[in-house]
């Protein structure tokens, strides 16, 4: 049975009393064990070392965020009666079962979540480390053995039936689509300097959306048509980033490199190549939403929340992008600057290798925002350090939108974007996240189910 409110699935062990010989004896009292919303920060910021260091794409990660979240998630909400399953609400997503003993519902959640993101990553080993060191935590804080194993094989049920729902995502089935076609259309994307790298995720259109009804429910405006006639608009937008490239001062270049989130740059020195590392966009907000729960002192059932509504947002984000990205083809600015004005420009930011439009920064950042807004509201001050470890100055924002604002106008900053790919990116990214927000109910106090019928995101 279910218990209810903040009530835990620990059982202490009693006192036990029993009359032998006119004394009480007493069988040793087991120590209760505290769960803070910390564990689950600490394990989510894991999952985003390793994603790092394994290398996964933007929109790769962001799958992997998602059902991690989620997974935590569902666990805590079924322990919590002011919380709603995403069961029914998510695409495909049946009720978790329940448990069958004893369980304690928050080391489950979070073992889970660690067990989750363990499976959608590369090293393992490093995951399971960290899950091991956990486990001595919990021993060494005494909690109660049944119930530590109770949990621990909890979590790996749920975890069974979240792979299984992941499954059905047609992730496995991309893997093995054709690859991107280059053609010689002069509009069309071309592979960029230094590593000519061959186009990112070009099916992720067709991975299953977590709440969104389809990858093209968000289709935004057409981009300009690529002319190069001096004076034309596709012109005057290419000239844009090509002048804002060459006159950037220290706060853009600021800007343009905090929300950089390339998860691999090549560096060219001489004849020597080396990688860079850095977080991909999805794990710079997912870190945006650690730092707002750790402000609010959050709790650990919402902080699960806003890491799986950040991560449905991001999720989404990704799917109705890249569904643009591949159908529009854009051509990057760095490809048609060269060519066509100077031979010698190069962008601050190294250009990401797939298509311009829409901007994916822009329409992420914008989804993202909006989610975080639901649950912290606005205004909301906040440091965001998440750039601080890998080099990078923190920054101040007033509120998530501001935040996500600035995310987008970064791609100008940075030469990767022309201006209709980040406006529209973020009028595509709020539609998207004003529509998951009001069809999503995690709590019971949330506004009911909306109908599916917004189809498409058009400038106010």
């Amino acid at each position: 049975m279910e218990n209810t409110g903040k009530m835990k699935g620990i059982f202490k062990k009693a006192l036990l009393i029993v009359l032998a010989s006119g004394t009480i004896a007493c069988e040793s009292s087991k120590q209760d064990v505290d769960i803070e919303a910390d564990r689950l920060h600490a394990s989510m910021q894991k999952i985003t070392d390793i994603i790092v260091h394994d290398i996964f794409s933007p929109p790769v990660a962001s799958r992997i965020y998602a059902y991690s979240s989620i997974t935590a998630y569902e666990i805590l909400a079924k322990n919590d009666s002011s919380y709603r399953s995403l069961a029914g609400q998510l695409t495909g997503l049946e009720p978790i079962p329940d448990p069958t003993a004893p369980i304690d519902y928050d080391v489950a959640a979070i073992d889970a979540a660690i067990l989750m993101g363990k499976k959608l990553i590369f090293s393992e080993e490093k995951m399971e480390e960290y899950r091991q060191e956990w486990h001595k935590e919990l021993t060494n804080k005494g909690l109660d053995e049944e119930i530590f194993n109770n949990s621990l094989a909890y979590a790996q049920q749920v975890v069974d039936h979240i792979t299984a729902w992941s499954g059905k995502d047609n992730y496995k089935e991309t893997r093995t689509f054709q690859k991107y076609t280059i053609t010689d259309q002069q509009a069309t994307w071309q592979p960029t300097p230094p590593a000519y790298m061959e186009a990112i995720e070009p099916h992720w259109s067709k991975i299953r959306p977590f709440a969104i009804d389809s990858c093209n429910q968000f289709t935004p405006e057409r981009p300009t048509k690529f002319d190069m006639t001096e004076g034309s608009d596709f012109y005057k937008e290419v000239y844009e980033v090509y002048e804002t490239g060459k006159n950037l001062d220290p706060e853009k270049r600021e800007i343009a490199s905090f929300w950089d989130c390339n998860p691999y740059v090549m560096n060219v020195h001489g004849h020597v190549m080396f990688a860079t590392k850095k977080v991909t966009p999805g794990g710079h907000w997912m870190g945006i939403a650690k730092i707002a729960c750790q402000k609010e002192d959050a709790s650990l059932m919402k902080s699960a929340q806003a890491y799986a509504l950040t991560s449905i947002a991001l999720a989404d984000g990704f799917i109705s992008c890249w569904d643009e990205k591949y159908r529009s083809n854009l051509i990057r600015p760095e490809t048609v600057i060269n060519k066509f004005l100077d031979e010698n420009w190069a962008p601050l930011l190294q250009t990401p290798p797939f298509p311009e439009y829409t901007s994916g920064h822009s329409v992420i950042s914008s989804a993202a925002g909006v989610a975080l807004t639901s649950i912290f509201g606005e205004p909301f001050h906040f440091v965001d350090s998440t750039e601080v470890r890998y080099g990078l100055t923190a920054r101040e924002f007033n509120s998530f939108s501001e935040a996500s604002d600035e995310a987008a106008i970064s791609r100008l900053y940075g030469g990767i974007h022309y201006m209709p790919a980040i406006e529209n990116g973020v009028v595509q990214g709020k539609a998207l996240g004003q529509y998951i927000i009001s069809k999503i109910q995690m709590t019971h106090d949330d506004k009911p189910m909306i109908d599916s019928t917004q189809t498409v995101a058009t400038k106010e």
